[in-house]
Formats: structure tokens, C-alpha cells, sequence
């Protein structure tokens, strides 16, 4: 009996870690193809129609689908630590709200926290990704041909130092804080606003807030994105300079070159590609709570 209690406590305390990186997980594999089309929109590919008609002449379907790997380890540690992390968070800030539902502001301060948690941890596996991803878009003899995650990691140690796996580290944490801010804490004041105010039913109240929450997503989340992604795929000249010395410098760059609305080059993309993976994530999860509840976990 005294072990059955401890199994019971101990599943209580890692069940929003692992609900949240297999419901992250899930929604990954449904979305990775929008994924890399939006990473090669940002590395000036060009349009979608053109991103997805050369890779298919050049790659075929394969080509949609690689850094997957990287994509489902970055769930199984960015998404599992902030999701985990937000539910934590929220519950012990309700307990001290007397379990009163929580304002908007704290619900979002919860999400930035959970954000940062997530994006620390999760970051080298980001790295690899965002690299396998754009390796195809470089010149011949600058290409890195990592053959999966576990060998990007390997060589990126090898080559340029363990510290080099949090290359870009803080955009990706500045980045992961915005976009789980605008995901969970919309999420969260919308599901009590369409089953409390407007009386929807559990289908409609989980499928409207989810797309609320990819939306909100979308828009706090890709100037971030975009610094993010510069960064982290700059590759040296033949005088070994970097284009950019750091996140704000490559903020200051973009703004004076294309504006404002250059942090926002490829939104349709991003958001068709954010607003879907979140609107997957927070179904799975809330699916993933029912079939727990059925049968007693």
C-alpha cells in the first residue's frame, strides 16, 4: 500500500513533463514538413511555392522531413520542461490565489518563466535542428552533412566546444518566453472565457482556445524567431568575422536594412506552421488528460 502511495506521488509530479513532451512530440511529426519550409523562407529561399517546388525537384519528400530528429529530441526536452514547468508554476500560483482563477498577468508571467526553463534545456537539440535544417541552403564546401541529431551534437562538441551547443542561446530563450507566454497564458484565459462566458461545449472550448493560442503564439514569437535563426546558422568569411557579433546586433542590422516588418519575412509560413503545432500540442494534451482520467492515472 505504502509503495502504490509513493508510485502514485511520484507519477503525480513527473505527469506534466511527460503529457507535455508527447503531446509536443506528436504534433512535431504532424507539422516538421511547414517547419522546414518556414526555416527556408527565412534563409531567403524565396516563396513558399518556390521553397516546396525546388525541394521536391531537388530532395523529394525526404526533404521535408529532415532534422526530424532533432525536432522530436528538442520536444522530448524544450516542450517537456515548459510545459511541465507552466503546469507546476500555475498550480502553486493558484494555491496561493486560494485557488481562485489566476489574472491574465500572472498566467503570462507563468508562461515566461516556463519558457526560459524549457528553452535552457532544450536548446542544443534547437541548435541541431535549425543546422540540419538550413545545411542544405549553404555552398558545397561549407555544408556540415550531419547524418542525424546525436551526430550534429557530436560534432558541434567536437568542432566547436561544448559551450557552442548554446550558441544562440539567448535569442532561443528570449524567443521560447514570448511564444509560450502568447500560447498558454491566451490559452488558459480563453478556455475559461468560451466555457464560462460564452457556455461552449469541452470540444469547441478546446479546439477554439488552441487556435487563439497559435495565433498569440505566432505573433509575440517570430521577431525572436527570426534573430534566432540568423544566428544560429552564420557562418564565418574567409577572414573568420562573423556577419553578426551577437542577438541585438543582429536585431539593429535587420531593422536598418528592411524595417520593422522584416523581423515579420515569412508570417503566413510561420504562423500556418506555429499556430497549427500549438493548436496539435494543447489537443493532444488535453486528450492525453482525458485517457488518463478513464482509466485512473
Amino acid at each position: 500500500m505504502g509503495e502504490e502511495k509513493g508510485n502514485k506521488a511520484l507519477w503525480s509530479k513527473v505527469k506534466p513533463f511527460v503529457n507535455g513532451g508527447a503531446s509536443g512530440m506528436l504534433a512535431t511529426c504532424v507539422v516538421q514538413p511547414i517547419d522546414m519550409v518556414k526555416v527556408r523562407i527565412q534563409l531567403g529561399q524565396g516563396s513558399a511555392p518556390q521553397v516546396v517546388t525546388n525541394m521536391l525537384r531537388q530532395h523529394g519528400i525526404s526533404a521535408f522531413y529532415k532534422g526530424l530528429s532533432a525536432g522530436l529530441l528538442r520536444q522530448a526536452t524544450y516542450t517537456t520542461a515548459r510545459l511541465g514547468s507552466f503546469k507546476i508554476l500555475t498550480n502553486k500560483a493558484i494555491a496561493a490565489n486560494d485557488g481562485k482563477p489566476l489574472p491574465l498577468y500572472q498566467k503570462a508571467l507563468c508562461g515566461l518563466s516556463a519558457g526560459a526553463i524549457g528553452a535552457s534545456i532544450g536548446s542544443p537539440a534547437d541548435l541541431a535542428l535549425i543546422r540540419m535544417q538550413a545545411d542544405a541552403t549553404l555552398a558545397e564546401a561549407q555544408r556540415r552533412h550531419y547524418k542525424n541529431v546525436f551526430h550534429a551534437l557530436y560534432r558541434i562538441v567536437a568542432d566547436e566546444g561544448v559551450f557552442a551547443l548554446w550558441k544562440g542561446a539567448a535569442p532561443t530563450v528570449v524567443r521560447a518566453m514570448s511564444l509560450n507566454m502568447g500560447m498558454l497564458a491566451s490559452y488558459d484565459q480563453s478556455v475559461e472565457f468560451f466555457r464560462d462566458s460564452l457556455g461552449l461545449g469541452e470540444a469547441a472550448t478546446v479546439i477554439g482556445a488552441s487556435a487563439v493560442s497559435g495565433f498569440f503564439a505566432s505573433a509575440c514569437s517570430l521577431p525572436f524567431d527570426y534573430v534566432k535563426t540568423q544566428i544560429q546558422k552564420m557562418q564565418p568569411d574567409s577572414e573568420g568575422k562573423y556577419p553578426y557579433s551577437g542577438s541585438l546586433d543582429c536585431a539593429m542590422k535587420t531593422l536598418k536594412s528592411g524595417g520593422p516588418f522584416k523581423f515579420y519575412t515569412g508570417f503566413p509560413v510561420y504562423c500556418i506552421r506555429i499556430a497549427p503545432h500549438a493548436m496539435l500540442t494543447l489537443i493532444f494534451l488535453h486528450e492525453i488528460h482525458k485517457f488518463e482520467s478513464s482509466v485512473g492515472l
